[in-house]
Parts: C-alpha cells; sequence; structure tokens
C-alpha cells in the first residue's frame, strides 16, 4: 500500500554556516545566523546525529522548524490571543555576550514577530556538565501577559526518507514522550537498538504538560504559524512541540478532544516580571540504562508493575524514587485510582493499585519539594469479561447476513462504525469493506482468535459458517491450481456491473477503490496469515474440546490451516520474502502438524519457511515491507530466527524492537511499538498520526516475552512486553467493541470509530495472555497478570489474566502451558523448585485438560510430571467435577 514520496537526494543546497562545540557529553554545532541546534553526536561518535543535520540545508528556510525555536501564544490584559514563532518568518537575532557557562546566547525577539510584548533571550550553556537550553521571557509591556501556549519543536532525526532499511537503523532515531509534568522527559532512540540514547528533561519551570504536533504547514488551518514544511509522511512521522502550557489550545483547537494527558495551564507575567524555562540535555548508555540515568539525574522516576492497564479485579504496583519525598498523591477522577504504600524491601517505595470504574485516570504525585509528576492509567473490566465482550460484539453487533449480497459476504463479521454504530458494507478503499487485508479482517480474526483459550459454543458456530460458507471457496479459493490462494478483497468498486448500488457520498475516484481484478489479486502476502488463524483456530477447538466444532473434523482445518500457509509461498512470493504480522501463527501450524504426524506436510512446510529464513540471516536489518520501514516483520522474524538456531539474527531483532518499543509511565505509551500511517488505511480520521496501541503494541510483545522466558534477569524486557499484551486491550470499549487504535495528537485523544485492523492486535493479545511470577532484585516478588504472595519461600501465585493458560515461574525457568484446561492456582517452594497446580473442574465441552511444559532458561532444570498421559508432545490430564492437582517435579 506504499505510496512513492518525493526525494530531495539529488537537489543542491548552499552551504549553512556553523559553529562548533563540545561538551563532555556531546560534539554540537549551532547555525551562524539562527544559533538554532545543527548537529548533535554523542561524544566520539560523528557519524551519527541526533538532529536531520543531513538535511539541514533543504531545511534552512523561512518556516522550518529546529531545536533552539519557540511557539508563543499570548494575550496582554483582556486582549484577544496572538501567536508568535521564532522558525515563521525569521529576522536577525542579536547576540548576547557568551559569559562563563555560555556556549551562545541571543535576543532572538526580533524573529518572533512583530508586536510581542516579551523579550526573549535564548541561552546554549554548559551546566554542572550537561548541555542545556534556556529561555528567558521578560514582560515589556504595561500590561499582565498571560501566555496561553508556549512551544519548544523537538526535531530530531525520524525521517527515513532516501534511506535504505540499513542505512535507517545506523542514522535514523525515534522520539518517545512521557507525558509527566515535572517528571516528564523525551527519550530518543536508535533504531537499531543500540546506545547512547538521548534524553531530554525539563528544568524548573518547564513541565512535559502536553506533546502538540508541529503541523506539516500545506496542511495546517490557515494562519496557523506553529507549522514546519517539511512533509509529514510514512517516511516521516514529522515533529513534535515540547508543550510547556496548553490552556490556549484547549480553548481553541483541542475544545471538541478526549481528556488531555494533564490539566492545562497558562504563565501569567506581570509587567516587568520574568520567567525561564529550560531543558537539559543528556545520554543513557543504553536504552535498559534510560531510568537509571533519570534517577542520577535527579528526577523522580515511576515504575509500574505490571504496567499502567489495570483491570479492576488485579492490583498493580507503582515503585517511586524521587531526591524528596512523596508529600501526597492525587486520583483524577477523585476514587477512581487507590494508592496505598506499603513496604518494598528497597530504596524505592511501593504503592498497591486498586482502580475502580472504568477508562482513562491518572495519579498525580506531588513531592516535598513541589514537582509534580502524572502517572497515566487504563481502568479495564476484569479480562475474563473483556474476553466475552468482545466475542459478544463482533459475534452480534458486527454479524452480516445479507443473502442478496452482491460481493458473496454473507454471512460474515464486517468492519463497524461506532461512530454512527453501523456495519460497514462500503467503504472507498474497498478491503475495510470486503473482509481482507488488515483493516477489512481485523474484526473477524478478533472473533476467532477470542475462541482460542475463551469459546463460546454460540460464537464457534458462527464462526464455523463464516469460514465454511464465506472464506472457502470466496475469499479463499477451494479448489484448482490455487487452491488455498487468499483474495484481497471480496468488496471492490464496479459500478457499470452494480449501477445504483455505491454511495455517491464516497469518494470512488482513489487508488484505494480497486477494481474486481486488483480486488481478486491473490499476491498479498499479509491477507493470508488471517485466514490461517481462521483454519487454525477451528482445528485447535476440535481437536481439544468435545462438541464445539461441529462441521469438519480436527483434520480437515489443520490440513486448510497448512495449505493456506503454503499458498502464501507459490501465489505471493514477492512480500513473503518479509516477516508478516501474525506470522507466528505460521509456526504454530507447523508444530501441531509435526505433533499429529502429517510428516509430509509439515516437511514442506518448513523447507518453504526455512527459504525466507535464510534469506533473512543474510541481511543486517531483515525488516522489510511493503512500507519504507515497519514494525510489523520483526515478530516473524524473530520467531523464524528462534525456531532455525539462528539466536545472534534473533537477538539483533529483539534489541531492534526495543529502539520503537519503550516503557514509560503511561497507559498510552507503555509498550507502544511505533505505528503513525495506518489511520490512512484502517481508520475513520484518516491522517498520519502516532497511533496509540495499534496491533504493533501486541504483536512486538510476542518476541519480547519469548527472550524474556530465555533471560529472567532482564526485566526490561518483561516490561516493555506486558505492556504492549495489556494496551492491546484499551482499545475494546465498554460494550466490546475494539477500535483500531487510539488518536494521540491532542486534538483529538479518543478511540477511532472504526474497527479497522484491531483484530491483529487482539491476535498477539491472545496467544500471549499470560501470567509471570518474578523475584526481581530490587523490587522483590512481583505478579504480572496474576496475584502473587511469598510466605516464607511458599509462592502462592493466582492467574488473573484473560486466558488463564499460560504461566511461568521465572526463578525455575519454567514454562506451562495449557491447550485445554484451565491454571485455578499455582504453588512454588522456591527451595525444591517444586510447583502444584491446581486446574479447574471439567465443564461441558473439556473433559480433559492438555498440559504442555519446558525449562526455557539455560542450565534450568528440567521438570517431570506427577499425572497425565502423555499425549503429542505433552500431557492428557482427565478432569472431574473438583479441581485437579499436579505436581511438576526438577530432576535433580
Amino acid at each position: 500500500m506504499a505510496q512513492a514520496q518525493p526525494s530531495t537526494a539529488n537537489k543542491v543546497f548552499p552551504p549553512i554556516a556553523k559553529t562548533t562545540f563540545r561538551t563532555p557529553t556531546f560534539d554540537l554545532a549551532l547555525r551562524d545566523d539562527t544559533q538554532t541546534l545543527a548537529h548533535l553526536s554523542p561524544a566520539g561518535e560523528a557519524s551519527f546525529d541526533f538532529v536531520p543535520a543531513a538535511r539541514e540545508a533543504e531545511r534552512a528556510g523561512d518556516g522550518y522548524v529546529h531545536v533552539g525555536d519557540i511557539h508563543i501564544r499570548l494575550r496582554s490584559g483582556t486582549g484577544a490571543w496572538q501567536d508568535y514563532s521564532s522558525a515563521h518568518s525569521r529576522k536577525p537575532i542579536a547576540k548576547l555576550a557568551e559569559r562563563g557557562n555560555v556556549l551562545a546566547g541571543a535576543d532572538i525577539t526580533a524573529s518572533m514577530g512583530a508586536g510581542i510584548p516579551l523579550r526573549i533571550e535564548r541561552r546554549w550553556m554548559v551546566d554542572r556538565g550537561v548541555l542545556a537550553l534556556r529561555f528567558t521571557l521578560v514582560n515589556t509591556s504595561r500590561e499582565p501577559v498571560e501566555i496561553g501556549a508556549l512551544g519548544m519543536p523537538m526535531v530530531f532525526d525520524n525521517i527515513i526518507l532516501d534511506r535504505d532499511l540499513d542505512q535507517a537503523h545506523a542514522q535514523a532515531s525515534f522520539i518517545d514522550p512521557y507525558i509527566g509534568r515535572d517528571a516528564g522527559y523525551l527519550q530518543v532512540t536508535r533504531l537499531n537498538g543500540h546506545g547512547p540514547a538521548l534524553l531530554v528533561l525539563p528544568e524548573k519551570n518547564t513541565p512535559l504538560e502536553a506533546y502538540r504536533p508541529v503541523l506539516e504547514a500545506k496542511s495546517a488551518p490557515k494562519g496557523d504559524i506553529f507549522t514546519d514544511r517539511s512533509p509529514r509522511t510514512q517516511v516521516s512521522e514529522g515533529f513534535y512541540d515540547w508543550t510547556v502550557a496548553s490552556k490556549a489550545f484547549v480553548e481553541k483547537e483541542w475544545a471538541n478532544a478526549g481528556p488531555q494527558w494533564n490539566e492545562a495551564t497558562s504563565i501569567v507575567l506581570a509587567p516587568g516580571q520574568s520567567r525561564t524555562i529550560g531543558l537539559r540535555f543528556v545520554t543513557s548508555p543504553s536504552i535498559r540504562a534510560i531510568e537509571d540515568t533519570l534517577v542520577a539525574n535527579d528526577r523522580p522516576v515511576a515504575i509500574g508493575i505490571p504496567g499502567y492497564v489495570v483491570p479492576t479485579d488485579q492490583t498493580a504496583s507503582l515503585f517511586l524514587k524521587s531526591p524528596t519525598p512523596v508529600a501526597k498523591i492525587e486520583s483524577f477522577p477523585a476514587g477512581a485510582l487507590t494508592a496505598t504504600a506499603t513496604q518494598s524491601g528497597s530504596d524505592w517505595v511501593r504503592y498497591n493499585v486498586k482502580a475502580s470504574g472504568w477508562g482513562q485516570a491518572r495519579l498525580t504525585v506531588t513531592y516535598a519539594d513541589g514537582q509534580a509528576q502524572t502517572v497515566s492509567y487504563f481502568i479495564t473490566k476484569p479480562l475474563t469479561q473483556v474476553m466475552a465482550d468482545i466475542g459478544r460484539f463482533t459475534t452480534t453487533n458486527q454479524w452480516f447476513e445479507g443473502k442478496d449480497d452482491p460481493f458473496h459476504r454473507s454471512p460474515a463479521i464486517l468492519s463497524y462504525d461506532r461512530e454512527d454504530n453501523k456495519i460497514l458494507t462500503q467503504d472507498g478503499r474497498v478491503w475495510v469493506a470486503g473482509m481482507s487485508d488488515e483493516g477489512g479482517a481485523g474484526s473477524w480474526v478478533a472473533a476467532m482468535i477470542k475462541q482460542l483459550d475463551n469459546p463460546d459454543a454460540q460464537e464457534v458456530a458462527k464462526l464455523e459458517r463464516l469460514v465454511n460458507e464465506t472464506v472457502l471457496g470466496q475469499l479463499q479459493v477451494a479448489d484448482g491450481p490455487h487452491a488455498g490462494g487468499v483474495k484481497k478483497s471480496l468488496f471492490y468498486y464496479d459500478p457499470k456491473t452494480f449501477p445504483g448500488y455505491y454511495d455517491p457520498a464516497i469518494d470512488w475516484t482513489t487508488w484505494a477503490a480497486w477494481s474486481k481484478k486488483d480486488a481478486d489479486d491473490l499476491g498479498r502476502s499479509y491477507n493470508y496469515p488471517h485466514v490461517a488463524i481462521g483454519h487454525w483456530v477451528l482445528y485447535r477447538l476440535a481437536r481439544d474440546n468435545r462438541g464445539l466444532v461441529k462441521r469438519h473434523d480436527w483434520r480437515f482445518y489443520l490440513d486448510w490451516a497448512y495449505r493456506t500457509s503454503a499458498a502464501m509461498m507459490r501465489d505471493a512470493p514477492h512480500y513473503a520474502q518479509f516477516g508478516q504480522m501474525e506470522g507466528d501463527v505460521f509456526l504454530d501450524i507447523l508444530k501441531d502438524l509435526k505433533r499429529e504426524g502429517m510428516a509430509v506436510e509439515a516437511t514442506n512446510l518448513e523447507k518453504l519457511m526455512k527459504s525466507r529464513a535464510d534469506l533473512w540471516r543474510t541481511l543486517k536489518y531483515p525488516f522489510g515491507s511493503e512500507m519504507a520501514w515497519d514494525s510489523t516483520g520483526q515478530p516473524e522474524v524473530y520467531a523464524w530466527m528462534r525456531y532455525f538456531g539462528h539466536q545472534p539474527q534473533a537477538d539483533i531483532t529483539r534489541e531492534v524492537i526495543l529502539g520503537y518499543d519503550p516503557t514509560i509511565p503511561s497507559w498510552g505509551y507503555n509498550g507502544n511499538a511505533r505505528r503513525y500511517w495506518d489511520f490512512l488505511y484502517g481508520g475513520k480520521v484518516s491522517r498520519i498520526e502516532r497511533q496509540i496501541h495499534h496491533y504493533g503494541s501486541t504483536l512486538n510483545a510476542v518476541p519480547l516475552f519469548d527472550a524474556y522466558r530465555q533471560n529472567p534477569e532482564d526485566l526490561h524486557l518483561l516490561r516493555v512486553a506486558y505492556g504492549g499484551m495489556m494496551g492491546g486491550i484499551t482499545n475494546i470499549d465498554r460494550e466490546g467493541f475494539g477500535s483500531a487504535a487510539f488518536h494521540s495528537w491532542p486534538d483529538m485523544m479518543k478511540w477511532d470509530a472504526l474497527s479497522g485492523d484491531y483484530g491483529m492486535g487482539f491476535y498477539g493479545h491472545a496467544i500471549s495472555a499470560s501470567t509471570y511470577a518474578v523475584k526481581d532484585k530490587r523490587l522483590g516478588w512481583l505478579g504480572f497478570g496474576g496475584k502473587v504472595t511469598d510466605d516464607d519461600g511458599q509462592v502462592h501465585i493466582v492467574p488473573q489474566d484473560g486466558a488463564r493458560r499460560r504461566l511461568f515461574i521465572a526463578p525455575a525457568g519454567l514454562w506451562i502451558t495449557l491447550e485445554a484446561g484451565r491454571i485455578a492456582s499455582a504453588d512454588y517452594d522456591s527451595a525444591s523448585g517444586k510447583v502444584v497446580l491446581t486446574l479447574d473442574p471439567a465443564d461441558a465441552f473439556t473433559t480433559k485438560a492438555r498440559l504442555l511444559f519446558e525449562t526455557t532458561t539455560s542450565g534450568g532444570r528440567a521438570y517431570t510430571s506427577s499425572g497425565g498421559t502423555a499425549d503429542r508432545g505433552g500431557y492428557a490430564i482427565p478432569l472431574t467435577a473438583n479441581s485437579t492437582r499436579i505436581t511438576l517435579t526438577p530432576r535433580r
């Protein structure tokens, strides 16, 4: 779906005069004419630049923002708001004397625009060895001045245009904000995941109150001067303002938005009064060391366990460390969150956090020195209810029975518009209404994968109809030389064949209004995992349950899962060279083929997948896609690198994921793998915009969970993974509708109204939903997804995740999975390593549990089971009307 982007590679621009400086941490350069930042490299790494220095010449004119610029909206007395920008129409600045630790200073008032009632001085300096940028604002008028909006552009090199993947990973960076007021910061991480990372920290009076996009000038509202002329595209996310005050934006541009991350404020200066704001630039030796670097720089630091998404039946933990004690903690809304201090056994102060209600909430932590830190949470229902909600909504509200549908989409689960509360039978992006591609397959994939661990007989019956009546033979070729091939869309645009059918209010003139020929194309590999999931889930349900699946036996569905996987390699070889979203399903299908003794199919599928892995092994960064850069291929690449024994390549993949997938004290950004273009292809508000918990969050969590199970000492991996996995259920509203993603720009701050490609994200949540019992050296015993209590070495674990079928006991390196049945609780003896599992009683469809377990850590002891009979690489355990106990004992 990638569209061509304008290149500037062959254009010639005049050079820009600069002055270079060296600090203990950075080599930098400032432009001589504007004194804005033109170069910023870690000391000794001249070949790498955090800012887009290579594009400095093409971005030198008026209307291009840089670090060192400032945006101000103010009013004098009771007058109207007026906007001023140092970058919009530049004028010569008046350089100030360089005294003491000042590298360069200037009075930039003239460049702000005529009539500004402030004098603005900017200084670059080295303060106690740290590079700092400070602005002093002085009210030079005879009236009070209210500054209702104040932003400093943060311009770092996230531009991928004209770079191949190797160049992008070596040269570009991504920026993630912690919009946490006085404790806020930006982290600028390199695409390859290597250190050092750049941290931008606030000085006094400089809270990160909001993170406002600097809009592209050509598409911004008329009169907006807080803009930048660089294009915002799939190859450049664009730039943002560190926004210190936002009241005037909330009154105007953001008036119809959802709740902001923080309460909006303004700054009032009396005549002659001044205010200094500033930012500090420091490096962290690695991404994992960011929190330690914050502590070393006397910043308040928060760590949420298991994260910042809290179901109402669970208790989360919040660990705080600050130079000064906590004075008070407040909840907004009042009563939504309750934080109770408890013993931590470390120098971190620990709080138990309980939630009530539903939706966004925040804690404001005020410290004794007056600094305020906000931690953003999302409150959900208990996860079993969330699973039930999405299953019900997709199979009822989104269930489509249109016997006369000319596109043969009946029965189906189609995309849904939550704003209008209706099924989408038409969309100008035809795949959105066509059951395929991500934007059209998302909803029925979500309904299907929900059944994997939470089957409902009525829902399964509908999904069997969907697969057998609409997928097979309509969306998927059922026979002939292309059997197994998957079409790009069932819906298409053909006004000659269907006159009067198409809604005239929709624009049908774009490239996205595919003809029947285009919609029937079998060559887009990304469509194949969706269909493979449908067959594979029905296989698992038929194999491990009694009476749930009725139309065919398990072998029929596993065979079609295999045929779909093989057809991808035959009919869609071009894009199959890349990792696929949900591509982990191919590995699960291969493992099941082997377990079932289907040797011919397993051998062929393994050979096909190895051809892909062999290619990836030769590439430095094998994460291409139909886009210039993407965050969807890494999970499958990682899975096959691990399967075929290419651990170094798996490790590279893991570190690359950490480069775009942060851990931050906010439900929105914690574990939020970067996506910023897919609203174009599956959203109702279609624009380039950082997406909160698009499907990348959960999919990228999958390999991080696996990496953590190999190395339980690396808690950072688990924190990022759990943040992404849980972030992926914030999309589900109180009735069960799943949104494509959350609009992070402050003019919206709400979920997109279309279901779009959400199902790909729910797949990632469903296959990784699990409980982790962890003993951390700093923080003690921790529960991720369940309740963990320690009584003198006797550890009791109660899973509360949405599956209750997967449990990792970190000190033992023991990974326990059930493909049928559920874990009620587990007891771990930390001295002997023995584990006693208590399983739920039998139900109408599940008379036997199917247990698998393995030790995932190097040097860990293998375990044996006290009961069950060998079954397909695991154990079949009869269930009764009462709980069943199974003991797992480590071998000596």
